[in-house]
């Protein structure tokens, strides 16, 4: 019961409650007393052991949903301890003791959390850009060919699936008669002489995308409308050079593990990153590859010896990019412009390829005769 006396007299509080102290599951009978204004704390008896004390300007009043004429006391400092005291009177005087039973209580170690959320992002951070990259470097060469063909080919089916209209088959791979000789001939002009750990495997799928990329295991997978807004074959075949340096280089292993090991990573982390979702991030990561500075240079290099080897000029290369972003001058957004203008700079690029090519006559022979470019067009619909 509680009392409250006379102006003389300064109200006292004297009551049992129901004491949780956090840590058991046993509720605890308390004796709970208050004497006059000048007292600073509630002092808590036990049915056994000592007494102790919650101070006043400690007491925060929890939500409670079950015993809503009840009143359930916290402490600031304590997180777990409960207090629950039914008697109207004593809420009552608690209430008008006690300024502080509606604040918040105030988050402890927040400079602690802080240092902890800080660090586990720089340890993610360290994973995705240090340590997985690295790792993929050195898997991409202890890989074997046959094993990089296997990843290749399962990477390919991958693609189809998942660039698919959702709900419809996968992407159709255009394999014209015409056409497909048509490119085969390009192929074999380019790789005359080249030595490879795998067969070469160019494949061509319909879609309006002006795009081309490697893919492991000697994969060069061109959409057909990159033939359409191509003028000539000849920059059709620097495309095809350009992604060639990449396989022979073995960046798309590399981007493959990369981009595996991070999806992995962030999977673990943030959940909901399977089965077609782990399919469809690798695809996209693969067809719009961003390749370091080094690995485009070193695949530029290789595509202008490849081209001039082959009695082509590197400048088609230029060419190609001078017509997407005349007919689209938003282009470097995306597309083949977006994939083929990482570092260095794509103005760069182009005057790069046009250095290549000076002091060169014109090609000794197109890629290809009039008669083959109009059938490597018409792949997708023979």
């Amino acid at each position: 019961m509680s009392r409250a006396d006379s102006q003389d007299n300064p109200p006292t509080l004297s009551i049992f409650a129901d004491y949780f102290d956090g840590v058991s599951a046993r509720v605890q009978r308390v004796a709970v007393s208050l004497a006059g204004d000048q007292t600073a704390a509630l002092e808590i008896g036990p049915p056994e052991g000592e007494a102790f004390e919650w101070p006043l300007d400690r007491l925060r009043a929890l939500p409670d949903q079950a015993h809503k004429s009840s009143l359930t006391l916290g402490r600031s400092d304590d997180p777990l301890a409960r207090l629950v005291i039914t008697d109207p009177a004593a809420i009552a005087m608690l209430r008008r003791r006690c300024s502080t039973l509606s604040a918040r209580a105030p988050v402890t170690g927040l400079g602690r959390l802080i240092g902890w959320g800080a660090g586990a992002v720089a340890s993610v951070a360290l994973i995705i850009g240090v340590l997985i990259p690295l790792m993929a470097n050195q898997l991409a060469q202890l890989l074997p060919p046959e094993g990089e063909k296997a990843l290749g080919d399962a990477t390919f089916e991958q693609v189809r699936q998942a660039l698919g209209q959702q709900g419809a088959a996968a992407l159709r791979v255009c394999d014209g008669p015409k056409g497909a000789a048509a490119l085969k001939l390009m192929q074999a002009r380019l790789t005359d002489g080249l030595d490879l750990p795998y067969p070469l495997t160019v494949r061509v799928l319909q879609g309006e995308p002006v795009n081309a990329f490697a893919l492991p295991g000697g994969y060069i997978v061109f959409f057909d409308g990159l033939f359409a807004a191509a003028n000539s074959p000849d920059e059709v075949a620097a495309v095809m050079a350009h992604e060639l340096g990449h396989v022979v280089a073995r960046d798309p292993t590399r981007i493959a593990l990369r981009s595996a090991g991070s999806i992995g990573v962030l999977g673990l982390l943030f959940g909901d990153f399977a089965g077609g979702g782990i399919a469809l991030l690798l695809a996209e990561r693969l067809v719009q590859a961003n390749y370091t500075q080094a690995a485009e240079a070193a695949a530029d290099r290789f595509a202008y010896d490849r081209l001039r080897g082959a009695g082509l000029r590197p400048d088609a290369l230029a060419a190609l990019f001078k017509t997407l972003k005349a007919q689209n001058p938003g282009a470097e957004a995306g597309g083949i412009v977006s994939h083929f203008s990482s570092h260095p700079a794509l103005g760069d690029r182009i005057a790069a390829a046009e250095a290549a090519s000076a002091g060169l006559s014109a090609a000794r022979q197109p890629a290809l005769t009039k008669a083959q470019w109009r059938a490597l067009k018409g792949i997708c619909r023979e």
